[in-house]
């Protein structure tokens, strides 16, 4: 099957320059993006009912820019004064950059792991007499737990946002040759919003190994996958199927 249009499951990209750019000029392809879901912040009540201190924790693991947002929007809502002399564990260069929004990297004691905290082992025990605390949605990577599990070190997470399904009713009666996907909240968003979507000629594109799963269990058709040794990128999988 030809594709001419193409949904997106994700925030349109800020760069000019960004891969689906491309794919439009070389295929002339209508391609659009919308985010199936969002995320919002708890309030500094919901925060309180964890029964979270602030102050028992010298170390923050950060895996997300959303992470970092909201842990300085509670902590500050909640009039708590981050000490200078936090460390920050933060699981890549991007989250770690990020990270400048909210405080001067080099007088911040900042350890950054490549996409994964295992990266970080040597730095997460030689403070194994401290306290770690994970600002999370209400989930958490099960990669991330065990890892950091496997460290023997004293953490908790606390939630301070939600991911929630975004309102798509405004796309009912539109139509795509193909729908991307990168998390299982994607997939789940989809069928909130069109308990009877039909997948018929639709194609369906998914990236990791999660959001494989979630389609499968809804009976999708899976026509596009990424990450893989020939297309570590959904543009490139994008690409290399349109080619055929």
């Amino acid at each position: 099957m030809s594709i001419k249009t193409i949904l997106i499951s994700q925030p349109e990209p800020t760069n000019e320059n960004s891969p689906y750019s491309s794919l439009i000029r070389k295929y002339k392809l209508k391609i659009d993006f919308r985010k199936f879901i969002h995320v919002e912040g708890l309030t500094a009540k919901e925060v309180r009912a964890q029964k979270v201190d602030f102050s028992k924790f010298h170390n923050v693991i950060l895996t997300s820019r959303n992470s970092v947002d909201h842990f300085f929007r509670i902590t500050e809502e909640m009039r708590f004064k981050v000490p200078d002399q936090t460390k920050y564990f933060c699981q890549s260069e991007a989250v770690a950059y990020y990270l400048q929004k909210y405080v001067v990297y080099r007088k911040r004691k900042i350890y950054v792991g490549n996409n994964n905290f295992k990266d970080l082992e040597a730095t997460f025990t030689k403070f194994n007499k401290e306290r770690f605390l994970a600002p999370t949605s209400g989930s958490l990577n099960p990669d991330i737990i065990k890892t950091l599990d496997s460290f023997e070190i004293s953490w908790e997470r606390a939630q301070l946002y939600k991911t929630v399904v975004s309102d798509l009713s405004d796309l009912r009666d539109v139509y795509y040759d193909l729908l991307v996907f990168f998390s299982p909240l994607g997939i789940e968003s989809l069928f909130k919003n069109f308990p009877d979507f039909e997948q018929n000629k639709t194609l369906i594109a998914v990236y990791g190994n999660t959001t494989e799963e979630a389609a499968k269990a809804k009976n999708l058709r899976i026509d596009i996958k990424a990450p893989t040794e020939v297309s570590p990128s959904m543009a490139m999988a994008i690409d290399k199927y349109i080619k055929g």
